[in-house]
């Protein structure tokens, strides 16, 4: 009888076994790396798998058949409405050039200008303003100085205009510069010329005594 019990307990064991591989067999052979023509089962879809168009394809919903479609009159994109023309531009709504900075200016605007203008104004025009910048060394053509009467006088509008669009040899820089960097980068400039246009009048009288 014990012995009857054995060989029936190992039969048994052999029919599970014989089960577990057979239910085994369908889920090893599905990732065996074989080529399909059928797309992989996507359960999660995360918006993979929508309606759209390939740029420079044709569209079958618009009468001309194109895509790409021009913007709407009058649209606006986030971020684009710039209803402040001077600061902008640098010009009033008359289109004259401002002669003031449109935006607070501290030492922190100050800082960031003097590192913007060390990254795009200095190779030419120089760590001082002086136009000798050392891409000077290399044929360019020099730079105005921003030390002459000239352009200390000039308004703050057009610094900020020719930093946007350029002015005869000199590049625009609107796409390199966003405009707050463009307003700090003319304010380290006044700090530039007054640095070496400085009177004793311009320091404090208590301090006056140690200037030599």
């Amino acid at each position: 009888m014990t012995r009857l019990v054995t060989i029936w307990m190992r039969l048994a064991g052999v029919s599970a076994g014989l089960v577990l591989l057979a239910l085994l067999l369908p889920m090893v052979s599905g990732c065996q790396g074989r080529p399909s023509d059928k797309p992989p089962i996507h359960l999660v879809q995360d918006m993979d798998q929508q309606p759209r168009y390939d740029p420079q394809s044709k569209s079958r919903f618009f009468a001309d058949s194109l895509t790409m479609r021009p913007l709407v009159a009058g649209t606006v994109p986030r971020g684009g409405l710039k209803d402040d023309p001077e600061y902008y531009t640098g010009r009033d709504a008359s289109g004259m050039l401002i002669t003031r900075i449109p935006a607070t200016i501290d030492m922190v605007a100050l800082k960031r200008g003097q590192k913007e203008y060390d990254i795009y104004c200095s190779p030419c025009h120089g760590r001082v303003g002086d136009g000798q910048g050392i891409m000077i060394r290399y044929n360019y053509v020099p730079p105005p100085t921003f030390h002459d009467d000239r352009l200390r006088s000039i308004e703050d509008g057009h610094m900020f205009d020719v930093i946007t669009n350029g002015i005869r040899n000199m590049p625009a820089y609107a796409h390199q510069i966003p405009v707050s960097d463009r307003w700090a980068i003319v304010a380290y400039l006044r700090a530039l010329q007054r640095s070496q246009n400085a009177a004793v009048e311009d320091i404090p009288e208590a301090m006056r005594d140690r200037v030599q």
